[in-house]
């Protein structure tokens, strides 16, 4: 006879996403995209482009909310159905069906709850990340286009649309920097507690003495702002230079002077963007990242003077937070949290939820002591 007890295991998750529909209001989110799609609708809506892209974005993101949780509350329901008809036909093939798909929901689950210690003020919005080689020559260029590799394979994974905005090659192999974007709700949030220095630890594939090799590659995030929301950047406070695109071709980015470059004087910020087909494109994409890397400069030079005034100050940005070891013993290390693999080829194929998640509830607990 078959047996296929998951009844503990299926109340257990209908509490938890109870707890977490409650948390983020569904009926809340209800109400605010009737409202958001009435400010849509509005014949005049693209007359202000900047207040245009405010109602749309968060349109567009509590949407996405609520699909994901109303299809997790139907998925719950599926199963239990699924279930009930492999017991009945005692159906072999079913049982595995229903046994797979009770452990996905068990992470889907998991991560919603996770995304609930999400309450930052930017942790709702979109991402920009940028990934910047350091110290270790070819190794350090190569282990930054695998990181960038990894966290686009994360994005696909869970199917948020991601955009390569700007990538600088390096002579030899891999990149020497690159910048994407990740639109999906809470990807700010997620993705913030990936910021800091990355290590690899590998016997370099560029040497010809077999010796181990450590290199390094930072990452860093930030929230994609709306232009409403961003700091005013004066002409007068910038040095704009265009240059032709590199790397591989395609829809004449590299035939034309496209590419953009913008320094901020001021604070010696430099943004670039190539990945566009016009310069006015790429000018404008990246005057976007340098207004919100300015507003939060702001923010962190306002929250530094508090903590100086208070007498504790904590400098943590750029940290190294992890480490790959791709030699011996082959694992992957989180040095905050703990949390480790030992299938660094997994991870680098984008199996990041475990470190993401640890890092979530790492920093949430961090902010409650």
């Amino acid at each position: 006879m078959l047996e296929l007890d998951f009844s503990a295991r299926i109340r257990a998750l209908r509490a938890t996403y109870a707890d977490i529909a409650a948390v983020m209001d569904l009926p809340r989110l209800d109400r605010e995209i009737v409202e958001l799609e009435a400010q849509a609708s509005a014949p005049n809506l693209w007359d202000d482009p900047a207040a245009a892209q405010v109602v749309t974005s968060g349109l567009s993101h509590r949407q996405a909310n609520v699909k994901r949780l109303r299809g997790v509350e139907a998925r719950l329901d599926d199963l239990e159905v699924l279930i009930e008809l492999a017991l009945e036909a005692e159906d072999e093939e079913s049982a595995a069906e229903a046994t797979a798909e009770l452990a996905a929901l068990e992470g889907v689950i998991q991560n919603l709850e996770v995304q609930t210690m999400l309450s930052g003020e930017y942790d709702e919005r979109a991402a920009v990340v940028t990934i910047r080689s350091g110290a270790g020559g070819d190794d350090a260029t190569d282990f930054a286009e695998m990181l960038l590799r990894m966290y686009l394979r994360w994005a696909e994974h869970h199917g948020y649309a991601t955009k390569v905005m700007d990538t600088s090659y390096a002579e030899g192999a891999g990149i020497k920097s690159a910048t994407f974007e990740v639109d999906a709700p809470y990807a700010f949030g997620t993705l913030s507690v990936e910021a800091g220095t990355h290590r690899l630890a590998r016997i370099s594939p560029f040497g010809s003495a077999d010796k181990r090799q450590t290199s390094f590659a930072g990452v860093e995030v930030i929230p994609l702002l709306e232009e409403a929301t961003a700091v005013e950047v004066p002409e007068s406070d910038i040095r704009v230079d265009v240059y032709r695109s590199s790397g591989p071709g395609g829809q004449s980015v590299n035939t034309t002077d496209s590419a953009v470059r913008i320094t901020h004087l001021r604070t010696g910020i430099v943004v670039s963007m190539q990945n566009e087909k016009s310069q006015i494109q790429n000018r404008a994409a990246a005057m976007r990242v340098l207004q919100t890397r300015l507003l939060l400069l702001q923010r962190e030079e306002e929250a530094a003077k508090k903590k100086e005034l208070a007498g504790s100050i904590t400098a943590s940005w750029g940290d190294q937070i992890r480490s790959y070891f791709l030699y011996g013993q082959q694992l992957v290390k989180d040095l905050r949290t703990g949390f480790e693999s030992t299938q660094p080829d997994a991870v680098f194929d984008g199996e990041l939820d475990g470190f993401i998640a640890a890092g979530i509830r790492w920093r949430s607990l961090s902010r409650a002591q």
